[in-house]
């Protein structure tokens, strides 16, 4: 990599599946701290990224979890990488300062990814400073600061409180110490309180929850509350679409925290309005008979760090534990990972922005995410997260796990023959 004098270091954690812990903003409702941290960071990468490239500037990720793989997926190229030294913040901002004027860089600035108010000039008025001080400071107003910048290794990181209100003056008296020239910018708000998170929707982040769980009903009540109860979680929202149910579905779903919305029956209608009507950046498609895996956003996300993956779907696995579903469960996971063919009650999901662009499920009486997924892999890349989506076995356990098998077959090949799915609707029996 070509030799730049500047550098900026990016501090950050990488997303990693178990965050779960919630926070609320007034103007936006519960927010998921794993998608909170995944936004905040890709908002200051980006800023950083746009810096460096007018500037003599080489930028580097310095992240705790995950590895060199995962973040280059997920953010691309355009940085070097390293892992946060053991122990306290400050020996890892020790470490990382130590690390860059050993590489030959003159001045260095390192900023966290909690500082949804930071822009290029932030950077370069900070850069600017460091050409005549040995330090600079950005002041956040909860007694912190959000971006600390050296022109030379200097120690000034030992013996903080680090997450409390006096962090920003034990530094000072210790540049004083060491007799350091100093620089401050202008204060920012960092998101380390949960009075802070309100600046979130003005400086245009987390405008949307990540995904937008869509259910489609018509008569769902022995199974509406399991699907409800397995699809809740801060990084969503619930949507529900009936088609006329003339049982408690309704009832229970909204119970459940679920938004409920009525279109005319029909699955690929209801999921078509279900997805029109959406905030979310991903679509996931819930049959109500089907249970998702814990903290599948964070699954979804791995899926979706191949940015050459189009659509995705969870693992096949039934409630049924017999010899024969078990034979049916292998042979369905078989062609969903080699043959790239899942099904809807594997939990399909997308983005929406992906889905508008392909003109969303066909309007026919069966088979239509099978539709959908052949549409997409003829161009693009289908993902299989690695957790299993558990559908009841009712339909199998209807007509017999053989004769089951038998009809979706007969029914792929009439599909792939190019038989009316009017046609094949008789055969399938099904009115939803």
């Amino acid at each position: 990599m070509t030799f730049q004098p500047n550098r900026i270091i990016i501090f950050t954690r990488y997303p990693a599946p178990g965050t779960t812990k919630t926070r609320l903003i007034p103007s936006l409702g519960p927010v998921g701290a794993a998608d909170l941290q995944r936004s905040l960071t890709e908002t200051v990468y980006k800023k950083a990224l746009s810096f460096a490239a007018k500037n003599r500037t080489s930028v580097e990720i310095c992240v705790k979890g995950g590895n060199e793989k995962k973040m280059r997926t997920w953010l691309g190229m355009g940085f070097e990488y390293s892992l946060q030294a053991p122990g306290d913040l400050g020996e890892g901002m020790q470490a990382a300062f130590s690390n860059a004027f050993r590489g030959g860089s003159y001045r260095v600035i390192l900023l966290g990814t909690d500082i949804p108010e930071l822009e290029e000039k932030h950077l370069e008025k900070g850069f600017q400073a460091l050409e005549e001080n040995d330090l600079v400071l950005g002041p956040s107003t909860d007694g912190g600061y959000y971006l600390v910048g050296l022109c030379r290794l200097a120690a000034i990181f030992k013996g903080i409180s680090w997450g409390q209100p006096e962090v920003l003056a034990q530094t000072v008296a210790l540049a004083r110490k060491e007799g350091l020239s100093l620089h401050t910018l202008e204060p920012l708000t960092d998101i380390d309180r949960p009075q802070d998170l309100d600046i979130l929707p003005a400086a245009g982040i987390w405008k949307s929850p990540y995904v937008s769980v869509i259910i489609p009903t018509l008569n769902e009540r022995p199974n509406i509350e399991k699907a409800m109860v397995s699809a809740v979680d801060a990084d969503t929202e619930i949507l529900v679409v009936d088609g006329g149910s003339r049982d408690d579905t309704v009832a229970i779903a909204r119970k459940a925290g679920a938004r409920v919305v009525t279109d005319k029956k029909g699955r690929s209608t209801q999921q078509n309005f279900g997805a029109s009507v959406a905030s979310g950046r991903v679509l996931l498609f819930l049959h109500a008979d089907t249970r998702l895996p814990a903290d599948y956003p964070t699954h979804i996300f791995n899926t979706f760090m191949d940015p050459r993956v189009a659509l995705g779907a969870f693992r096949f696995k039934t409630d049924s534990h017999t010899p024969m579903m078990k034979l049916i469960t292998f042979g369905t996971n078989l062609r969903a990972r080699y043959l790239k063919m899942p099904y809807g009650d594997q939990a399909l999901f997308i983005r929406k922005s992906t889905f508008d662009f392909v003109g969303g499920f066909p309007e026919m009486p069966l088979s239509e995410d099978l539709f959908l997924v052949r549409r997409i892999r003829k161009e693009n890349r289908i993902g299989i997260a690695s957790a299993d989506a558990v559908t009841s076995a009712r339909r199998w356990d209807r007509l017999g796990p053989l004769k089951t098998t038998l009809r979706n077959q007969i029914i792929l090949a009439g599909l792939c023959l190019k038989i009316s799915p009017r046609t094949l609707a008789s055969i399938y029996g099904r009115k939803f």
